[in-house]
C-alpha cells in the first residue's frame, strides 16, 4: 500500500544540517494501524508528511499503491491526495469562520461534488462522530474535543484509504482521546490504512505495529501486542 525506499530527508538549520530522515526504507500494508513513536526530533513529523506527498525527500521513492508520488508534479500530487489520504493533525487546521457542516464540505467541494451532495454527506459525517447537533456551530462555538471530532469527519469526507493522524490525542482529555482511538480503530476495521504519530505509548498499544524512529532512521518495528508484552 505504502512503500519507502531508501528516503532521506535533510534541513538547514542555523547553518547546520538536520538529517531529518536517514535512508529509511518500510513497508505498509493495506488495511495496517501503524504507530510511529520516539523523541522529539526524531523525524516523526517529517515522515509522515513525506508519506502523504507534502514533502519532498532529498533522495528515495515513496510509492502509494506502487505510484511513486514525488515523480507525479505538484498538481497530480494535490489530487491524488483528494482521492487517496486523509489527514488529521492535532491542531485541527479548522477553518475558523466556516460552520463544522461546510468545514467538513471543503474536500467535497474541492473534489466538485455537486452542493446538495456535499451538504447530504457532510451531515451525515457529523452525525457519525456525534455532532448531529453542532452542524452550524463555528470552531470558536465548539469544545477540543468537539473540534477534534469535525476533523475526523472532513478527514473522512474523500473516503480515503490511507489515513495519516499527527498526535490526534495530544490536546484532549482521557475521555475525549479515548473516543478519538476508538473511531481510528473502527474506521481501520472498515479496511482503511492508518499511519499515527504519537508520544503516547498507550495510544500506540492500540495500533497493530509500532515503529520507533531515533535521528530519522527506524530503530525498531514489532506487533504492538510484542511492544505491550514487555
Amino acid at each position: 500500500m505504502l512503500k519507502l525506499e531508501s528516503v532521506s530527508k535533510t534541513y538547514r538549520h542555523r547553518g547546520q544540517d538536520i538529517q531529518a530522515l536517514s535512508g529509511v526504507t518500510l513497508e505498509i500494508g493495506r488495511g495496517d494501524f501503524v504507530a510511529v513513536i520516539g523523541p522529539s526530533g526524531s523525524g516523526k513529523s517529517t515522515l509522515l508528511l513525506v508519506l502523504g506527498g507534502m514533502l519532498s525527500p532529498a533522495a528515495g521513492r515513496v510509492l502509494l499503491e506502487d505510484q511513486s508520488l514525488y515523480d507525479l508534479d505538484s498538481d497530480q500530487r494535490a489530487a491524488l491526495r483528494r482521492r487517496k489520504i486523509g489527514f488529521v493533525f492535532q491542531t485541527f487546521n479548522l477553518v475558523p469562520y466556516l460552520t463544522a457542516l461546510e468545514n467538513v464540505q471543503l474536500p467535497l467541494f474541492l473534489a466538485g461534488v455537486p452542493e446538495a451532495d456535499q451538504q447530504r454527506q457532510a451531515a451525515a459525517l457529523l452525525e457519525r462522530v456525534g455532532l448531529a447537533d453542532r452542524v452550524s456551530h463555528k470552531p470558536s462555538e465548539l469544545s477540543v474535543g468537539q473540534q477534534q471530532r469535525v476533523a475526523l469527519a472532513r478527514m473522512l469526507a474523500n473516503d480515503p484509504a490511507v489515513i495519516l493522524a499527527d498526535e490526534p490525542t495530544g490536546n484532549l482529555d482521557p475521555e475525549t482521546a479515548e473516543s478519538i482511538l476508538k473511531f481510528l480503530e473502527e474506521v481501520n476495521r472498515e479496511g482503511r490504512t492508518i499511519v499515527m504519530v504519537t508520544h503516547d505509548l498507550r495510544a500506540a498499544q492500540r495500533s497493530s505495529r509500532i515503529l520507533k524512529l531515533h535521528n530519522g532512521a527506524i530503530l525498531d518495528d514489532r506487533r504492538a501486542v510484542d511492544v505491550a508484552a514487555q
